[in-house]
């Protein structure tokens, strides 16, 4: 089978595409015949030798940790009825033509879903869902959503809202912020300009939002705490900056802040299915669209990682075999 390596830690020309045998399901497992994979931006800081949490892999290794596809063959103790269903799944090693998941994992497609929009809402519309709902967002209030036009931040604003929240996007770009606002947004804001804090303040009425939906941090995620309205919440799920955002109990009693940490995350292992269902059930309706930026076919995977981290790709970026 055709798959894509990481052959050493490096930039994105470490990918190289290869052959490997096929492989076989196990006892409780199956195989799925690959036809989009995932890219989350964690994959290309692990790919660096950077990691914000996760444990480094070993290279050589296949990167992938989801995938959409067909069951094309069932291991020992796995219910038939499985094979040639449209699944989405956790896996390992998923930029590849094949790949073996746990058949625990299986999630079925909803009918009226493709397998890209599925593949997009695997891992960001679970951890969307989950922030959303550890958050507390009230009707009115006001949030602040960080990567707003990326595949997880466009997935936010569209939440934020349905739960009939105001909401800022900000983001990167005219392109993003135009996304953030297509999507929902009531104002939009470009972090990288100066001051981009003082125009947050300003959309809010001067009290800034009551919660903020923290991404990327670094810089960007401490002045976004700095403008976080007294006894609001500051939610922390990444950090594509390279370094999350550190809020030491002294700066969150000081400002009257709730901060919920990265470690949310883990938590986030009980109900993970049924919120990534929810997802697939919210898109099938038309109710929650995730953003499909670029797709590029396997053998080009070190081009998708180029583009992830040049940040020039609006939502999700995927993997086609």
């Amino acid at each position: 089978m055709r798959v894509v390596r990481v052959t050493r830690f490096g930039d994105p020309d470490v990918l190289v595409a290869g052959e490997a045998p096929d492989p076989v399901a196990g006892p409780g497992q199956v195989l799925v015949g690959v036809e989009v994979a995932e890219i989350n931006f964690v994959e290309t800081q692990l790919r660096r030798g950077i990691t914000p949490g996760p444990p480094l892999p070993e290279p050589p290794y296949i990167p992938g940790g989801g995938v959409a596809g067909r069951v094309v063959s069932v291991g020992e103790g796995v219910d038939p009825l499985w094979e040639g269903r449209r699944v989405v799944t956790d896996t390992t090693g998923g930029n590849a033509e094949l790949a073996v998941a746990a058949a625990a994992n299986l999630i079925a497609v909803p009918q009226g879903l493709g397998l890209p929009e599925a593949a997009a809402l695997l891992h960001d519309g679970s951890t969307a869902v989950g922030l959303v709902e550890n958050a507390g967002i009230r009707a009115g209030e006001w949030v602040l959503v960080e990567a707003a036009g990326g595949g997880l931040g466009s997935l936010l604003v569209q939440l934020a809202r349905a739960a009939g929240a105001r909401v800022v996007g900000a983001a990167r770009g005219p392109g993003k912020l135009d996304l953030a606002r297509d999507l929902g947004a009531e104002a939009v804001v470009d972090y990288s300009e100066t001051g981009w804090t003082e125009h947050v303040r300003e959309a809010t009425g001067g009290a800034g939002p009551d919660v903020v939906f923290d991404g990327v941090g670094g810089q960007i995620g401490w002045e976004a705490f700095q403008v976080t309205a007294r006894g609001g919440r500051f939610s922390v799920h990444g950090a594509s900056s390279g370094q999350a955002t550190v809020i030491t109990p002294q700066d969150a009693e000081r400002r009257d802040v709730t901060v919920i940490g990265l470690e949310q995350l883990m938590g986030m292992s009980t109900g993970g299915r049924q919120r990534i269902e929810h997802a697939l059930v919210l898109a099938e309706q038309g109710r929650l669209r995730p953003v499909i930026g670029r797709t590029f076919p396997l053998e080009h995977a070190a081009e998708a990682h180029a583009a992830m981290e040049s940040r020039s790709v609006l939502g999700k970026t995927l993997l086609t075999i």
